[in-house]
């Protein structure tokens, strides 16, 4: 078989028709990837994790019997350890859980809390305003009872077989990738000054390399002394629930919280045995929003989680359905919609139990409307400005899972190593995301004794007729929300695949006070992903945004974890899983 290609020279000369088998060029026959990688299709399960070694801890549990949720909290702990430049055990675990055939998600607030004697006054006097990391901002570690709640709630299997993976990762090693060396380098400059950290992550001085072999023995440990508590539970001829709940006993009752406290409070923070003992990681309905014929849940208001289901109302009602995908109204209206968003989080988000306004408050029909009319042809205006930016926690990982029965499970795990240091008894870091409260008497996100922080990692279940669900989740900070949004738009109103979803060029506006101390705000600032295209950048300049260049795949961009289940011509569940390529996201699915 000969085939006309179709091509010409640039002086017009036709090429030589190709042939079948494989021979000549053929181009035109096959369509074009719509994505650099591929969307992954199940009907079993499917997961997508921040690290092709997270994903396969939690692919095996799938493989095992294991339902989402389990697959979801092993692959957590798998994360504290490979990803651990990224997240913590030590650190913070927001959850989103969907049971097989519920029309409710649960959110679990794998978030800590402020110690009981945390000052906002003390804090201002002894610091001048400002959250040095170390000590000062660190609140209970809330990943731990984050993993355990999701585990006991609404998993299946026993602690010892779903802790054991990141236990071998943390004692046996593993290699690291270039990437993950090179985030560890570079986070090098924050955690350097730490010489518990640096011996772990720095030995001798020497930036680990893509290829050597990273060994936590001390986080091993800790992980094993977790599993060695449930097995002794299960040995006493205790269930599975008895087993789980003594590893959240020992960790927030017993030696563990003892020597938390204490290195916590010799570094000038704020945190007694007592304030672990009580905390326990919330779990309460997760609120929801209307898009298309999605109902979208999203994580509370102790995190920013409410911005995507306030943007996407806006944009709802916007008409975004309407506007050609990329065009320079269609990407006005997005920049404004999330800037709105934002300042709703600056106005009202905090931590529900102090907060003045409710999630259904902010996301009424007539709230939403009112904030929808705002939107002009040109740019609002920004927020007022604030200082200069300080200390930061650079990023996040993700993992989302959903398997036959419906289950479902999306989290964004935190807290970099950059921002505390290690305890070296337990080689984990005590969480420092009290940089997320603000110091200002008033603020609905004020630091409270007891209280949470308004955190940027944020989780998204959202579901549909014929049990239909859509399970997402991003690291990147203040990017987290943006990126899931632009996602969600590509794949709902414009109909990409899951893949191509994920992969599209992204824009960034950051017109209102950062998420982290010292909150910093933009100047109109709109970051814009190679891809987008120059006449779009400058359409938008003509609109008052000041336009700030990024590189195609950027990693600062966010990295979008997504899994959309439908239904098979079969009936069956149809799984599609895209995993972002701006970093190291990984995709697995049967």
């Amino acid at each position: 078989m000969t085939i006309d290609t179709g091509l010409s020279t640039r002086s017009g000369a036709p090429l030589p028709r190709g042939s079948g088998m494989g021979g000549g060029i053929v181009s035109g026959v096959f369509d074009q990837a719509d994505a650099m990688r591929p969307t992954i299709y199940g009907e079993r399960w499917a997961i997508v994790g921040g690290h092709p070694l997270v994903s396969e801890v939690g692919a095996e549990i799938l493989r095992r019997g294991g339902n989402a949720v389990d697959a979801g909290v092993a692959a957590g702990f798998a994360s504290n350890v490979v990803q651990v430049e990224m997240c913590n055990l030590g650190g913070i675990a927001p959850i989103l859980v969907r049971e097989a055939g519920s029309r409710e998600v649960q959110s679990i607030a794998g978030v800590g809390t402020w110690g009981a004697r945390a000052s906002l006054a003390e804090i201002v006097e002894n610091h001048g305003g400002r959250l040095p990391l170390g000590g000062v901002p660190s609140i209970v570690p809330g990943a731990v009872s984050g993993w355990l709640t999701a585990l006991a709630r609404f998993g299946t299997m026993g602690l010892p077989e779903i802790i054991a993976p990141a236990i071998e990762l943390a004692a046996d090693g593993f290699l690291l990738d270039p990437r993950t060396a090179s985030h560890l380098a570079k986070m090098g400059s924050g955690f350097d000054r730490w010489e518990s950290s640096r011996e772990i992550y720095r030995p001798g001085g020497i930036p680990l390399r893509g290829g050597d072999r990273l060994k936590q023995p001390a986080l091993a440990a800790t992980l094993r002394r977790l599993s060695d508590a449930a097995v002794e539970a299960s040995a006493n001829g205790t269930a599975r629930l008895d087993g789980i709940e003594a590893a959240h006993a020992l960790f927030y009752t017993g030696d563990i919280a003892h020597t938390i406290s204490a290195f916590v409070t010799e570094r000038g923070g704020y945190l007694d045995p007592e304030d672990l003992a009580g905390f326990r990681a919330d779990v309460a309905p997760a609120p929801a929003i209307g898009f298309g014929r999605w109902q979208v849940h999203v994580t509370p208001t102790w995190s920013q989680g409410p911005v995507v289901a306030q943007a996407l109302g806006i944009l709802e009602r916007r008409g975004i359905r309407h506007l050609e995908a990329g065009s320079v109204a269609w990407a006005h209206e997005v920049i404004e919609a999330l800037k709105l968003a934002f300042s709703e989080r600056e106005r009202a988000y905090g931590d529900p139990r102090f907060a003045a306004e409710t999630a259904e408050q902010l996301l009424a029909d007539t709230h939403l409307t009112a904030l929808a009319a705002r939107v002009q042809e040109n740019a609002l205006p920004n927020l007022p400005t604030m200082p200069p930016a300080g200390p930061a926690l650079p990023s996040t990982t993700a993992i989302v899972v959903v398997d036959a029965s419906g289950t479902a499970f999306s989290c964004s795990p935190s807290d970099t190593i950059d921002g505390a240091p290690v305890i070296p008894e337990l080689g984990i870091i005590c969480s420092p995301r009290g940089v997320q409260s603000r110091l200002v008497p008033g603020h609905p996100n004020q630091l409270r004794p007891g209280g949470r922080p308004c955190v940027t990692p944020a989780a998204v279940i959202a579901l549909a007729a014929d049990d239909d669900i859509w399970a997402a989740a991003c690291p990147g900070g203040d990017v987290i929300v943006q990126a899931i949004v632009q996602a969600m738009i590509h794949y709902d109103v414009h109909g990409r695949s899951p893949q191509a979803a994920v992969e599209a060029p992204r824009l960034f506006g950051s017109s209102y006070p950062g998420g982290f101390h010292p909150h910093p705000v933009g100047n109109s600032l709109v970051f814009v992903e190679a891809g987008i295209g120059e006449e779009v950048a400058r359409g938008l300049e003509r609109r008052g945004h000041e336009i700030v260049d990024w590189p195609a795949n950027e990693f600062d961009a966010g990295s979008v974890q997504t899994i959309v289940s439908t239904r098979a011509p079969s009936g069956g569940r149809l799984l599609a899983a895209g995993a972002d390529s701006r970093r190291t996201a990984y995709a697995h699915a049967r």
